[in-house]
């Protein structure tokens, strides 16, 4: 099965590794999403996610980033 909009930690750690260069930032939301969704491992709606879910998965990123 895949990633979710509920597998925060999961999906930023997917971002983390697919975008090692990029400083999360310095990432728009719909930048994040579009990247998200195109993970090979995300399985989800596009359309479910939300601000509140995009923001707890670019805190993940950033933690890994840090």
């Amino acid at each position: 099965m895949g990633l979710t909009w509920i597998d925060s930690r999961a999906i930023g750690e997917a971002l983390y590794d697919a975008f090692p260069d990029t400083d999360p930032k310095t990432v728009r939301f719909t930048d994040l999403h579009c990247w998200i969704c195109e993970l090979d491992e995300f399985d989800d709606v596009p359309d479910a996610s939300n601000e509140k879910i995009l923001e707890a998965i670019l805190l993940v990123w950033l933690d890994e980033a840090e």
